[in-house]
């Protein structure tokens, strides 16, 4: 998904259950009745959806109740990736759908000790969590969302039973399926994520963290069928807007290390390869580390999703024995590049939405060749990128 068209964000503060997650994208303005046409592409016989209303310590949502036959078959992974084939569904909810089951498959593998194709799904097979994966899926594309990012996640603590026997929360596939997602633990002997809303959240969301920085359009309410014991609402929340975000990682990870035995000499080198496989910035910085000896801390902020091959690129091309790292949140400010006209010719600037209004800022390289190819000094090239810049944002 990219930054650009409409940001959703789940609040998933009493856990999460793929119909809260659904029910919350009706509440939010998707239309049941094109909901109910999708699902009856898969053509299957005796589903039936319903979206009531429901009032949970005075906060108002939709709930979702799935009517079914009984009696229903136990589904492995080829069986739905056949249903899913042979319906007239979009190929992107198709894929998506599938991608989603193929999650809670490797999961149930993991767990089970059994090969993917081999696991019989029980619940999460049933013809409910069905129409809560492709039903999602839809919605998302239906209401034009781009961008779905999520709050950390409560995970209960206690038992659950269920077609394996009695099985300790957060249920074993649950922790598979949230491994690298943020998560917490809190004092209530209940299950708060489901397998089905673990699964669409590791696979369809785009990034993890507190509420964006967004112009909300609408908020949805998507209501659980229990009462939680502490006498929370038990649901979650959606909140639909636009984001002016960049199109770049809020949540990053920063990976630092100690050397004392490294010639710095390599650093421009280093720097070429780990902006090459991704970092966003990287920094040195001297120190006195024990028994007296100079050293050096190198300092990489990093997207989550490289964070793994600039570890390696680190313990490659240093003397670093270990590294340390965290996760923190960042923000940064909207910006373009733009094109200055100077008296000198056309120059490559960036042009930074501040909160007092738009900035155009030099960039060094550029503003060093036109110095060179002019034969003036380069601060007379800065101001008059930045005066030909001030005037460009009058505009």
């Amino acid at each position: 998904m990219s930054s650009s068209g409409l940001t959703a964000y789940l609040d998933c503060f009493s856990g999460a259950g793929g119909d809260m997650l659904l029910a919350a994208l009706v509440d939010a303005g998707l239309d049941p009745t094109l909901l109910t046409a999708e699902i009856d592409k898969l053509a299957l016989p005796g589903l039936r959806l319903e979206f009531g209303e429901k009032t949970d310590q005075g906060i108002r949502g939709r709930h979702l109740t799935v009517h079914s036959p009984d009696g229903q078959m136990l589904r492995t992974l080829p069986v739905i990736a056949d249903l899913l084939d042979r319906s007239p569904l979009s190929a992107r909810v198709r894929e998506r759908s599938l991608a989603v089951f193929a999650a809670l498959a490797r999961a149930e593998a993991r767990v089970h000790g059994i090969a993917e194709e081999k696991v019989h799904f029980h619940e999460v097979g049933a013809l409910d969590t069905i129409v809560d994966v492709v039903g999602t899926v839809f919605a998302l594309e239906s209401l034009g969302i781009h961008r779905l990012l999520c709050s950390p996640l409560p995970l209960g603590r206690g038992f659950v039973r269920c077609a394996h026997g009695l099985l300790p929360l957060p249920a074993p596939a649950v922790c598979e399926l949230l491994r690298g997602v943020p998560s917490y633990g809190v004092e209530l002997t209940e299950e708060l994520v489901t397998p089905t809303a673990a699964a669409l959240i590791a696979t369809l969301a785009d990034g993890f963290g507190p509420i964006p920085p967004m112009q909300i359009k609408a908020t949805g309410y998507g209501a659980g069928s229990r009462q939680l014991g502490n006498g929370q609402p038990n649901m979650l929340r959606l909140l639909l807007g636009t984001s002016t975000l960049v199109a770049e990682s809020q949540l990053v990870e920063v990976i630092e290390t100690n050397l004392d035995d490294w010639s710095p000499e390599g650093f421009p080198f280093l720097c070429e390869r780990l902006f090459a496989a991704g970092a966003v910035d990287v920094s040195l910085s001297p120190i006195q580390m024990k028994k007296g000896r100079p050293g050096f801390t190198l300092q990489v902020i990093s997207p989550l999703a490289v964070a793994h091959p600039l570890k390696e690129l680190l313990l490659s091309e240093t003397t670093a024995i270990g590294l340390r790292f965290r996760r923190e949140e960042r923000r940064t400010l909207p910006r373009q590049p733009v094109l200055v006209a100077t008296r000198w010719g056309e120059i490559n600037a960036k042009r930074v939405d501040t909160p007092t209004g738009p900035v155009v800022h030099p960039e060094y390289e550029e503003c060093r060749l036109l110095a060179i190819r002019a034969g003036v000094p380069l601060h007379e090239v800065y101001r008059e990128v930045r005066e030909q810049g001030r005037q460009l944002c009058r505009k």
